[in-house]
């Protein structure tokens, strides 16, 4: 039986909003090509969008334009590229311009003869259409990510570490992925041995996160990592499976609140913000032990070869 034609929309990047496209490109550069560093670049542009610096593995150096209108027109581009060139990184040898909208034959040439009077020894002009393709052609799951939705974080390192997680992976490898976010104390310590209470619901919290929404960070906030989301498993049984470990963290996390206000969890009175000891008696202890064994029971479930952490 033949396949039916599958007919792909084109994206409305007219529906985003300057920042979001702007990340977009970044994340596209970042995902493609090999950088010494790519950052961004101030807010030179006449609509304020900033730019992205990069320099290559080879050391030739980039600026790309981010230029999300409606159309792109010549005092746009000789504008924007006097104020890059009279910035103080200087005159870079490659000048990109990206923008959403369509961009004739003769725009091209008359962009790309001024940026090589200017001193640029390259320079080269993307359409919208022609960056769709480019994402669809080198990073589907960027776009695909983008498109849906998802926040892409704003720091050019996290921006790079974001752009480069690969989403094609197998779910066994996601799952074993998903399996390290378990590997900490806040899931072996004994509860009543455990040094800091406050600690171990931001981990809690911090696991949440990282099943729903495939972001890693350490208990201080810093980014650790992508790993795939409970989402970007293929699987609909598995998905079902990780969204109950999900609810069961929740529950946990909602029980501790609950003997705190209660007072069963109390700080030990120093006045101490900073302080980590708390008191709790031992039913609530066993209480909090248990709910924490059916978390890491339901995600043994979802993934056979996980082996629970013990102290």
């Amino acid at each position: 039986m033949p396949i039916p034609a599958k007919y792909v929309q084109p994206v409305h990047f007219e529906d985003f909003d300057g920042t979001q496209f702007e990340r977009l490109v970044f994340a596209y550069h970042a995902r493609v090509e090999k950088w010494r560093s790519l950052e961004w670049y101030g807010q030179s542009g006449s609509d304020l969008g900033r730019d992205i610096w990069g320099v290559r593995e080879d050391g030739e150096t980039v600026c790309i334009q981010c230029v999300n209108r409606s159309r792109m027109t010549f005092a746009k581009a000789s504008t924007d590229l006097c104020k890059v060139l009279s910035a103080g990184n200087g005159t870079p040898q490659w000048f990109r311009h990206v923008t959403r909208s369509a961009v004739s034959a003769r725009m091209r040439d008359l962009i790309k003869s001024h940026a090589l009077s200017s001193g640029v020894q390259d320079c080269d002009v993307w359409s919208g259409p022609e960056f769709e393709e480019f994402l669809r052609r080198d990073a589907e799951s960027l776009l695909k990510r983008f498109v849906e939705g998802e926040a892409f974080p704003d720091a050019a390192p996290d921006l790079v570490t974001f752009a480069k997680a690969d989403a094609a992976v197998s779910d066994a490898d996601a799952l074993a992925i998903i399996a390290r976010l378990f590997d900490r104390p806040a899931f072996y310590t004994p509860i009543h041995q455990e040094s800091n209470l406050g600690d171990f619901k931001q981990a809690i919290t911090d696991t949440i996160q990282a099943i729903g929404t495939g972001i890693w960070k350490t208990r201080d906030g810093q980014l650790l990592g992508r790993i795939p989301s409970r989402h970007q498993l293929k699987d609909e049984g598995l998905r079902k499976k990780l969204q109950e470990v999900e609810k069961a963290l929740a529950k946990l996390r909602a029980r501790f609140d609950e003997l705190v206000r209660a007072g069963c969890v109390r700080h030990c009175g120093c006045n101490r913000p900073e302080c980590p000891v708390f008191f709790m008696p031992p039913e609530a202890a066993h209480e909090l032990e248990q709910l924490r064994r059916d978390a890491l029971r339901l995600f043994g479930v979802a993934h056979r070869d996980f082996e629970e952490p013990v102290w």
